[in-house]
């Protein structure tokens, strides 16, 4: 068991020192330019990933507004469940995020999706939406990428195929993008 704890944390460490910091910095920028000009940022995943994106919202919503004294405009997609069931069963699971999009996003948006395998039906088809309708797109992926990192603006690949590791250090890079907002004075400044 010890072994096994030891080798699992190791991994989780090699994992987390790969994440590439030029594009982290790039997509902190991109949140940065939509609170600039109050622009709403959108997150979206399934499972895990969206408990992520829920986390998100929460520290950018409360934590990051808090340290700018100017709210962010941020709302998980993964948080209304009587909307997410209805539109579930009256049309299809794949459009759960599309339908929402179309009452919320507007172009100059951010919709940020959560995916270890980059191929969720739901985020794809909100990815190809948010492209038609001129919202800025980033996809936190895992090594096997899928659709999301061929159709987003960036994309943000943790090296790694283990769901818990992928999981893990996706909501490393979603804490950066709440708390460079917080420990970087000049972010703070609209």
């Amino acid at each position: 068991m010890q072994d096994w704890i030891q080798n699992y944390l190791l991994a989780q460490k090699r994992v987390v020192e790969s994440l590439p910091t030029k594009k982290i910095a790039t997509a902190i920028e991109t949140i940065r330019e939509a609170w600039r000009h109050d622009r709403q940022i959108i997150a979206i995943g399934n499972g895990g990933s969206a408990a992520n994106c829920s986390h998100f919202a929460t520290d950018l919503g409360k934590c990051s507004s808090d340290a700018t004294g100017h709210p962010f405009r941020v709302l998980s997609l993964t948080d209304n469940t009587a909307w997410i069931t209805a539109l579930g069963n009256d049309y299809a699971f794949d459009e759960i995020f599309t339908r929402q999009l179309q009452s919320y996003g507007r172009a100059g948006d951010v919709l940020i999706a959560v995916s270890v395998s980059g191929n969720s039906p739901n985020c794809i088809k909100a990815f190809q939406w948010a492209k038609d309708h001129d919202l800025r797109t980033i996809a936190l992926v895992g090594a096997k990428r899928g659709q999301l990192a061929d159709l987003a603006e960036q994309t943000i690949v943790v090296e790694e195929t283990h769901y818990g590791r992928v999981e893990d250090a996706q909501m490393h890079l979603l804490h950066m993008f709440c708390y460079a907002f917080v420990e970087l004075p000049e972010l703070q400044q609209r």
